[in-house]
């Protein structure tokens, strides 16, 4: 009896000791865009400077003020439809835990005015297009690479 008591309070410190283990804890706050920045899947607002813009990383949204208030959408506003994202410099608010990231734009519009480039960036995917698109790349070998470059074309088709 006295064997199952001490048994009993061991397991019992032992469920204690485990039940402080650290907890990890992960947020998914979304998925990055593809023109997002490399490095930074942990954060939620990126600060667009050339558009004085914001991009809200967990809801996809775009935040940008029009007519005096702050707006978002899933797009950009018409005049900035055709912008590269994927050249335009990205600053990650890594330091801003709120669902009003324009309440510091003031102060994000000086720091990193219109133009602004920090440190490089790469892209999380790439640019559609670019770099990933074989077709209609052209390296110049057609036929069995049996040719000697000795023909005498008459430049007439």
């Amino acid at each position: 009896m006295k064997s199952l008591k001490y048994l009993f309070i061991g397991l019992s410190l032992m469920a204690i000791n485990f039940s402080n283990a650290q907890v990890n804890v992960n947020v998914n706050i979304g998925t990055p865009p593809a023109w997002g920045p490399v490095g930074y899947n942990d954060a939620r607002y990126y600060y667009l400077p050339d558009l004085q813009t914001y991009y809200d990383v967990s809801s996809s949204n775009y935040i940008y003020i029009n007519n005096g208030k702050w707006i978002r959408a899933r797009t950009l506003p018409s005049v900035y439809r055709n912008y590269d994202l994927y050249n335009e410099y990205k600053v990650v608010l890594t330091d801003y835990r709120g669902n009003a990231p324009y309440d510091n734009f003031k102060t994000h519009k000086v720091k990193y005015g219109k133009g602004y480039k920090g440190k490089p960036q790469k892209t999380i995917g790439q640019k559609p297009g670019k770099g990933n698109n074989k077709q209609g790349k052209d390296n110049g070998n057609h036929g069995n690479g049996n040719g000697h470059g000795n023909g005498k074309g008459n430049g007439k088709h």
